[in-house]
Formats: C-alpha cells, structure tokens, sequence
C-alpha cells in the first residue's frame, strides 16, 4: 500500500526516518550501458524524476499485479522521448492479464499513435529458462502468488524474487550461487500472499546467498528496529538503495 498508509497513524506510518517512507517496490538495473526497470509501480512516475532515471532501455514485469504495474502509462514518456517502443520482457501468462488490465495500450487501433505507452514484447517461455534481452543475459524461474503466476529474475551472481510464496524447491538449483538476493519479506505476522520475515530468512538461508535485502515491506515493520533482529547479513532495502553485483 505504500509507507505511510493512507490514514495510518502507527509508529512507522508516523516516523520521520526516510527509511521508513517506501514506495511501491521496484528495481533499476544497470548492466554495461543497459538500463532496465523491474516492474513499473504507482509511484514509477515519481520514482523517476526522485532519481533521475532519464533513460530506460528495457522493462521486466514480474507479474501483473497493480502494485507492480499501474505505471505502464508513464512509460509512455521515455517512448516520446526515443520515438521507439521500449523492450518489454514478461510471461505470456502476465501478458495475458495486463491485456485486460490495459487493453488501450496492447490494442493498436484504439489510439493514436503518441498518446499510450508502445512497447516491443518479448516472452518468457515455460517455468524457466534464459533470454537475451536486450544484449543482457538474464535467467527466469517461476512460482506462485494465490494462483498467478510470478517470475524470478537472475542476471550473473544478483537475484530478484518479489511477491513469493507458493514454490517447488527446485526454485533453489536455479538461485544456485547467488551472491547477493532480493526477497520480499512483508511482517512478522503469516500472509496468505507473502512470506514472513522469519520464512525469508529461512529463504535465504537455502540460497545461501552472501548478501540478502528484503523488500515489499508492510508497515508493521520498522527499518531499523527488523535489521537489528536480522542475521547480518540480512539487511532492509530502502528506496534509493544501490546495490553492485
């Protein structure tokens, strides 16, 4: 829902730490001279004039929920920008839904040209498998969230899993020498959508992965507060938290 939450008081709706105020969870990737969005937020727009992102090469939905695809419209302005439709990497299942979703952008004849984001798909094929997108190597795997299928992402030693919480353990082979993990964490308290603080931990742990930053945050969570009861190397993503891998 974002931090703060519409009409929440609570500690950390209420606190004055920048840590504490988080937008809608997303990632910029910057391999070689390529830089590529994952997943496009309601915030995407401001997220972009905060840290400048004046230059998208690609986009990678994870899946289409609304908290991780309601900017698909504000992509519209990097294609009037490069007069070009933007590389999008997703599953033929996301695909399928934010057809629905969106169905003025995906039907060509509805508008003009200009006036919706235009976008040059690309699709994940199977459970899991590896694409060059855009001159990027990046490995997918799969799992389940309440019945919608949700993407992974690998590029070399860094990894990106949000929004997991059904998955068959062979998901572990494929995040196999990971370095450094991203994983979504929502509370301390059981979801029926997310996992806990405690199940990620225990996540990470099977990945084995150097570095692990916890992202998709509830508000039952204060930054500082969760990191000094995570292991060490278990930290709390933030926005504009930069990463090198």
């Amino acid at each position: 829902m974002g931090i703060p939450v519409i009409g929440c008081h609570c500690p950390v709706c209420s606190s004055d730490s920048p840590h504490n105020k988080r937008s809608r969870p997303s990632a910029m990737l910057q391999v070689n001279d390529k830089s590529i969005l994952i997943d496009c937020g309601q915030e995407f727009r401001l997220q972009a004039l905060k840290h400048h992102l004046d230059r998208l090469d690609g986009v990678i939905f994870t899946h289409a929920h609304h908290d991780h695809s309601a900017g698909i419209d504000d992509l519209r302005a990097y294609y009037l920008h490069h007069n070009d439709a933007i590389p999008c990497l997703l599953s033929q299942e996301t695909l399928k839904d934010l057809e629905v979703r969106y169905h003025y952008i995906f039907d060509g004849k509805m508008y003009p040209d200009k006036l919706a984001s235009k976008l040059d798909l690309r699709i994940m094929e199977g459970e899991r498998g590896q694409i060059d997108f855009i001159g990027v190597p990046i490995q997918y795997t799969s799992f389940k969230q309440t019945g919608m299928k949700v993407n992974g992402l690998r590029i070399g030693s860094f990894a990106y899993v949000s929004d997991i919480k059904e998955y068959d353990e062979s998901i572990f082979e494929d995040l196999k020498g990971v370095e450094t993990l991203v994983l979504s964490a929502l509370r301390f308290t059981p979801s029926w959508m997310h996992l806990t603080v405690d199940e990620a931990v225990e996540f990470s742990k099977k990945v084995n992965a150097k570095m692990t930053y916890f992202t998709h945050i509830a508000h039952e969570l204060d930054h500082e507060k969760t990191n000094a009861y995570l292991p060490s190397n278990i930290r709390m993503a933030y926005d504009g938290l930069l990463i090198n891998f």
